[in-house]
């Protein structure tokens, strides 16, 4: 599996719901990691335009403090050639206090921990292997949390790498770019949107997701309300590139 290096921190109630969710959906939007330098036109760009047609139907856990979960997953193939040594990354990368909005980086005292039968630790490796064209494979990756986990929602990124046709492709979440990566493929001169895969040096751009740690009942509704801000994290990408304007030479 292609290796980025280790990521440096991230730079990641209201009175009523509304104001909550603006200021916890523009703080995870914010959270960033240093990735490695970037390797423009190092990884061939994909023919399908939405990462979510290989990783699909992320679902995170909801939890109390000291009990397990998983995060659930789909990986599909949507070519017409099969997908060789598929490798699938979570990490979890950043923190948001609840409540208090405090930022911390991850790990944290306590921080989930994420599992697979070959990998503990903030990130888990699942090693797929084939993925044939219109089938979908079915996985998941368990989440344990200890007495001591603060609240808060802990932000999880993805990584997808596979062979096909001869090509190695590599494929990361918004979670792997900082604000200045990110901005430079995504903004033209002018202000439109766009995303330039090319200048991220990937094939392709993944969904992420988030774990919601609660440490009292009343703290599990703000567990959910966290939940709901990070959905819109999770689609705000996808809106933000989708609504540029179509291009070629690495430019979706």
């Amino acid at each position: 599996m292609p290796s980025r290096g280790p990521p440096a921190p991230p730079r990641l109630r209201a009175r009523s719901i509304a104001p909550a969710l603006a200021i916890l959906t523009t703080l995870l939007v914010s959270a960033t990691v240093t990735a490695a330098p970037l390797r423009p036109g190092a990884y061939p760009i994909l023919p399908v335009t939405d990462g979510r047609q290989l990783l699909g139907n992320l679902s995170a856990p909801t939890l109390l403090a000291g009990s397990s979960g998983s995060v659930s997953f789909t990986v599909a193939d949507p070519l017409t050639v099969a997908l060789t040594s598929v490798d699938l990354t979570f990490e979890v990368y950043a923190f948001n206090a609840f409540p208090g909005n405090s930022t911390s980086t991850v790990p944290v005292s306590g921080a989930p921990v994420l599992t697979t039968p070959a990998t503990s630790g903030s990130g888990a490796n699942v090693s797929i292997g084939s993925v044939l064209p219109g089938t979908v494979f079915h996985g998941s990756v368990g989440v344990s949390t200890s007495s001591s986990t603060p609240s808060g929602t802990f932000a999880v990124r993805s990584l997808l790498s596979f062979d096909s046709n001869g090509s190695v492709y590599l494929l990361e979440s918004r979670g792997w770019f900082s604000s200045s990566e990110w901005a430079s493929a995504t903004e033209l001169p002018n202000g439109s949107v766009t995303l330039n895969l090319s200048r991220l040096g990937v094939s392709g751009v993944l969904p992420e997701t988030a774990i919601y740690v609660a440490s009292s009942g009343i703290d599990w509704a703000l567990a959910i309300l966290s939940a709901a801000g990070v959905v819109f994290v999770g689609v705000g990408a996808w809106v933000y590139f989708r609504r540029g304007p179509g291009s070629t030479s690495g430019t979706r």
